[in-house]
C-alpha cells in the first residue's frame, strides 16, 4: 500500500471519530447518514458486491485464448554405460495456446448469470440498507416516546411531591391524619420510582440505537426531539389497495426474487450446455536440447516443431451429472417463483397490518385527548377540594393516578400512529422523512 494512501485512510478515520465523537445531539438523518458510511453489515455487502463483480469478469475472460510455457529438465547418469559420456542431459521448451470454439453457448449464458448475480448483490445491499432505515425508525420513534414518558414522570413526581408536602403541613396543623400523609408520601416515593424507571427505560433505547449504529461504548449520544401535533397524527390515510401496488414495485426483495428467476433459469442452460459438444482450437511451439550433441544455439534451431489441432468432444455418458445438474437449477427457478408469491403475501400482510395499527392509534388518540381533559379537569377540581378538607387522600390519589395513566395512553396512541404514518411512507415511496 502507498504511503500516501495510508495516510489518507487514517486521516478519514481520524476525522470520522473525532466528528462523532463532537456530535451530542442526533437527529434521524444524521442516524442513517452515519449507518450508511460505517455499518458493518453494509460495508461486507460492497464486498460481496465486488466478488460477483470479479465473478463476472473471470467468465468474460473465458472468451480469451489461453496461454501458458512449459519446460522441462532432466539429467541421467550412467556409472557402467559403454558410451564415452556417462552424463547426459536433456531439456524441452514449449509456448502452447488453446482457445474454446463452441461449448454449446456455455460460456454465453454463465457470462449472463453473472451479470444477473451482481445486480443481485447491489439489490442485497439496498435491502440491508432499507432494513437498517426501518430499524432506525422505530428505535428512534421508541426513543423519542420514552423521553417524552420521562417529561411526564417528571412533572407527576413534582406534582405528588408537592401534595406530600402539602399533606405534611395538613397533618402538622392537625387537620390532616398521619396515615392520609402516609399515603401521599407513598405515592410520591411511587412516583419517584417511576420517573426512576422511565429513565432507564431511555437509556435502554438509547443503547438500542447506539448498537444499531454500532457506536462505541464511550460515545455520548443525545436525540433531537422531534413534535408532532394533531393534524400530523390525524393525517388522512392513502387507499390501502394504492399503498400495496406502490410498496409491490418499491420493493427491493421483489426485484432480487425475480432477478434469481432470471438466473435459475441461465442456470439451466448452462447445465443443458453438458449434453453438447465441445470444440476447441489449440497451437504449439517447442523445441529441445540435449548434451552430448552440437551446440546449444543449433540444437534449438534444428529442433523447433510447430503443431496445430482441433479438438472435437462429444459427450456420450457422464454419470448424470448434467441431467442433475438441469434438475437443480429447475428446481431453483420453482423456489424463486414460490419465493416471489410468499413475498407478495407478506408485503400484503405488512401493509395492512400497519393501516389497522395506524387506524387504531389515530382512534385512540382521538378518544385520549378527551380522556385527558377529563382527568386534568377533575384532578384539579379534588385537588382544589382535598386543601379545603372536603375529600379524602383515596380520591386525590385515584385523580392523580387517573391523569397519569390518560396522558400516558395519550402519549402512546401519538408515537404509536406516527410510527405507523412513517411505515406506510415507507411501504409506498421507500423513503422516511422525520423532522
Amino acid at each position: 500500500m502507498d504511503i500516501r494512501h495510508f495516510f489518507a485512510i487514517l486521516t478519514t478515520a481520524a476525522t470520522t471519530i473525532i466528528s462523532t465523537a463532537q456530535k451530542t445531539a442526533w437527529s434521524y438523518t444524521d442516524c442513517i447518514n452515519y449507518a450508511r458510511q460505517n455499518n458493518i453489515s453494509l460495508q461486507q455487502s460492497a464486498i460481496s458486491e465486488q466478488v460477483a463483480t470479479e465473478n463476472l469478469l473471470q467468465s468474460k475472460a473465458e472468451w480469451h485464448p489461453t496461454l501458458d510455457f512449459a519446460t522441462s529438465h532432466s539429467y541421467s547418469n550412467y556409472p557402467w554405460g559403454e558410451q564415452s559420456s556417462k552424463n547426459t542431459y536433456s531439456s524441452n521448451y514449449g509456448l502452447n495456446t488453446s482457445w474454446t470454439v463452441w461449448n454449446g453457448q456455455q460460456r454465453e449464458n454463465t457470462i449472463k448469470r453473472d451479470k444477473i448475480q451482481t445486480e443481485i448483490s447491489k439489490l442485497n445491499t439496498v435491502d440491508i440498507f432499507r432494513t437498517l432505515e426501518t430499524d432506525l425508525l422505530q428505535v428512534y420513534i421508541n426513543i423519542l416516546y420514552a423521553l417524552e414518558s420521562v417529561n411526564i414522570y417528571s412533572e407527576t413526581e413534582k406534582l405528588s411531591q408537592a401534595q406530600a408536602q402539602r399533606a405534611k403541613q395538613l397533618m402538622e396543623a392537625g387537620r390532616l391524619s398521619r396515615v392520609d400523609y402516609t399515603q401521599l408520601q407513598s405515592q410520591y416515593e411511587q412516583d419517584h420510582y417511576n420517573l426512576v424507571n422511565a429513565r432507564g427505560t431511555f437509556y435502554t433505547r438509547r443503547m438500542e440505537l447506539k448498537r444499531l449504529l454500532q457506536l462505541g461504548i464511550d460515545s455520548t449520544m443525545e436525540i433531537v426531539p422531534v413534535h408532532w401535533d394533531k393534524p400530523e397524527v390525524m393525517a388522512e390515510l392513502p387507499p390501502m389497495d394504492e399503498s400495496y401496488s406502490m410498496a409491490v414495485d418499491t420493493d427491493i426483495r421483489i426485484q432480487a426474487l425475480k432477478l434469481q428467476k432470471e438466473s435459475a433459469t441461465a442456470d439451466i442452460d448452462i447445465a443443458a450446455a453438458g449434453n453438447s459438444p465441445s470444440v476447441s482450437l489449440n497451437a504449439g511451439i517447442g523445441t529441445a536440447y540435449s548434451t552430448p550433441g552440437p551446440a546449444f544455439g543449433n540444437q534449438l534451431k534444428q529442433r523447433v516443431s510447430e503443431s496445430v489441432g482441433l479438438t472435437l468432444s462429444i459427450p456420450i455418458f457422464d454419470n448424470r451429472r448434467t441431467k442433475t445438474a438441469k434438475s437443480k437449477a429447475q428446481l431453483q427457478k420453482i423456489n424463486a417463483e414460490l419465493d416471489i408469491q410468499s413475498r407478495l403475501t407478506e408485503i400484503a400482510q405488512n401493509v395492512e397490518s400497519w393501516y389497522i395499527d395506524l387506524r387504531a392509534a389515530q382512534s385512540r388518540y382521538v378518544a385520549g385527548i378527551e380522556q385527558e381533559k377529563a382527568a386534568k379537569l377533575s384532578h384539579d377540581l379534588v385537588n382544589e377540594q382535598f386543601s379545603l378538607g372536603l375529600v379524602n387522600t383515596v380520591e386525590l390519589m385515584t385523580a392523580h393516578n387517573n391523569l397519569l395513566q390518560a396522558r400516558h395512553s395519550l402519549l402512546q396512541a401519538k408515537y404509536m400512529a406516527m410510527l405507523g404514518h412513517k411505515m406506510i411512507q415507507f411501504y409506498r415511496t421507500a423513503q422516511i422523512t422525520l423532522p
